[in-house]
């Protein structure tokens, strides 16, 4: 990017000279149409640096630019970041007349605000007496003040155009979204939408959608469906908005049913919305939804699609089927770092850290760069399999020889290799000693270790370090309590079932699902609302009396457990078993899955918790116990 920069600029700067100085009429005399129109097609095809060459072909053939060459020319200085261009046609539109035509003013307003010169936009809206009457100018200052989230600036503007009279279109109220969707700025957005409303512009699609997305980046739900309900016509984009915006809201249950209502609805998916039902497939463990879906990216003729083989790859990987995400990884002809990054974490939260290490040292030898969140990854891969060497040997070479430095999530990583390793003072120097602020994940980590290990003196200063940063967090406080608890610290016990009462915490239920033809079966501990809780609680009994004998007591009815059982209930032998489950899995139900997989030979159990994957067979846990 940095040659096309330099070529053009010295191009321009030496053509520019050679631009006569003319008037609006004589601007357009004959000659540049078809430019123009060249001009025009290379800029709706995205080809922003042709489109620039173009241009200045255009200036050696002797035809000079009028109102109509500048907008075509600036958006492609805009979208390239090429804000010296930008200036150099600015000066190219002063000498031939053409600046105060509003396209021309619109383009350049926008061109600088795209490239971070917000100031100098609002000095060309200053410097021409009709921007304070053009609508058109001033939805240009106001998307870009929004653009740059200049909050209190593009309100200011908007009510500046309405004191002075200026007409409110779609366009104006579109501009003001961006902003109302940031963290504090609710009230705005509703405002907005009364606005929408007083203009009669509530009904408009392309307002529509924009409410739509910014209620639901807001978090506001309920809001964002009764606005979606009122919606006349709804398109593809709509629908994206909805199921996008619910899969970054966590609510995957959510997203497949918007998904099952598209497709109801005779809409037609495309790559944008297939992405979002992976990502919640993943989240759910909906292996068969996401069979569904690559069966359609197949019949769609999106395969090529590097996105959807992205989201193929974490969905699949994420479901348990770490052979299906590789099958995909390995037919992707052009390999990005996102890819390889998905196929690593796929193979470290299954515990082949392994693996994991050997396809981050491919992807470095084929060529590919690896960015922050691949070596999260990979230290990550190395923290679930104990290979705290080779995670130490990944942080150095993050910094020395790819010059990044390491944000609080690879530390976090980090310390967790060290604590699980029992290297817990080296641990807690590294947090001392590390170049980003400790955050929550950091302290908690060695927490984690803490429990592993029950050193009760560390685990205190790390609590009192978390609670400052997460005072919300309620699996710490749990986390304590159970360091406690093994330590046979009544009176710590105590005082942190106080804090949290003091604080009005309460612990997160755990609930375990599976999906079972294509539907999700929901448990939560001693639940018997499900249909065969009969049979389910039978078969556990079964179970527990066999547990007897090998001398293990169970210690209640967990939510996997009774996932695990509807599982075997319902599947043939020898089928594999995949729970999801939202909370860590306790000692307890670590050690009966093991067991039930003594027990069970001819079965594989698989239990996902929020970081990885345990593969119980024979008896013995993928993780090793290190966990």
């Amino acid at each position: 990017m940095s040659a096309i920069r330099t070529k053009l600029h010295h191009q321009l700067q030496t053509v520019t000279a050679r631009i006569p100085v003319l008037n609006s009429t004589a601007a357009t005399r004959g000659g540049v149409q078809p430019w123009n129109s060249r001009l025009r097609e290379l800029a709706n095809k995205s080809l922003f640096s042709e489109a620039l060459s173009v241009y200045l072909q255009m200036l050696r053939s002797g035809a000079s630019p009028n109102a109509f060459t500048f907008p075509f020319a600036l958006k492609s200085s805009a979208v390239l970041s090429l804000p010296i261009t930008g200036e150099q046609l600015h000066c190219q539109a002063i000498r031939t007349g053409c600046l105060l035509e509003p396209f021309v003013q619109t383009s350049l307003i926008s061109m600088y605000c795209k490239c971070n010169f917000v100031d100098v936009a609002r000095q060309v809206f200053d410097e021409n007496p009709l921007s304070r009457k053009l609508t058109v100018c001033y939805n240009a200052l106001i998307a870009g003040y929004a653009l740059n989230l200049r909050t209190k600036d593009t309100v200011s503007l908007f009510c500046e155009m309405r004191e002075f009279g200026v007409e409110i279109n779609g366009v104006t109220l579109l501009g003001l979204v961006p902003v109302c969707g940031v963290a504090g700025n609710f009230g705005l957005g509703m405002c907005v939408h009364g606005c929408c409303l007083k203009f009669g512009l509530n009904l408009d699609f392309s307002v529509g959608n924009s409410l739509l997305s910014m209620y639901l980046r807001c978090g506001e739900i309920k809001t964002a469906r009764k606005l979606f309900d009122e919606l006349p016509g709804k398109g593809l984009i709509t629908w994206n908005a909805m199921i996008n915006g619910h899969a970054q809201n966590g609510l995957a249950n959510d997203v497949l049913e918007l998904y099952r209502e598209m497709e109801a609805s005779g809409i037609q998916p495309d790559p944008v919305t297939l992405v979002g039902v992976l990502s919640s497939c993943a989240n759910l463990g909906a292996q068969e939804v996401g069979k569904e879906v690559e069966r359609r990216i197949h019949a769609c003729g999106f395969l090529a699609n590097p996105f959807l083989n992205n989201a193929l790859i974490n969905m699949y990987s994420r479901c348990g089927n770490l052979v299906k995400a590789r099958q995909i990884f390995d037919r992707m002809p052009v390999k990005t770092v996102v890819s390889w990054t998905a196929i690593i974490g796929g193979y470290g939260m299954h515990g082949q850290g392994e693996v994991a290490v050997d396809l981050f040292d491919d992807m470095i030898r084929a060529g590919t760069i690896p960015d922050r969140a691949a070596f999260v990854s990979v230290l990550s891969a190395c923290s679930h399999a104990g290979l705290t060497d080779k995670g130490l040997h990944y942080l150095d070479t993050m910094e020395q020889k790819f010059h990044l430095s390491p944000g609080a999530e690879h530390y976090s990583c980090v310390v967790d290799l060290l604590g699980r390793a029992g290297r817990l003072d080296e641990a807690h120097g590294l947090i001392r000693t590390m170049k980003a602020k400790p955050d929550g994940a950091v302290w908690g980590a060695l927490l984690g270790a803490c429990k592993i290990h029950r050193n009760v003196e560390l685990a205190e200063l790390a609590f009192e370090r978390v609670v400052e940063l997460e005072p919300t967090n309620i699996g710490y406080y749990v986390l304590l309590s159970n360091i406690y608890t093994d330590a046979g610290d009544s009176e710590g016990i105590l005082r942190i079932r106080v804090m949290m009462r003091e604080r009005k915490l309460k612990k997160d239920p755990g609930c375990s699902y599976v999906e079972f033809k294509g539907r999700v079966h929901l448990f939560v501990s001693g639940d018997r609302s499900h249909p065969q809780s009969k049979q389910i609680y039978e078969f556990l009994d079964e179970l527990e009396c066999k547990l007897k004998e090998l001398d293990q007591n169970g210690m209640g009815v967990h939510s996997e457990k009774l996932a695990v059982a509807f599982g075997v209930l319902n599947t043939k032998e020898g089928a594999e078993i995949v729970v999801m489950k939202n909370l860590r899995i306790c000692g307890d139900c670590h050690l009966f899955m093991k067991l039930v997989s003594k027990i069970l030979p001819r079965r594989e159990f698989v239990v996902r918790d929020p970081t990885r994957f345990h593969h119980f067979r024979n008896g013995v846990c993928s993780c090793k116990d290190y966990w």
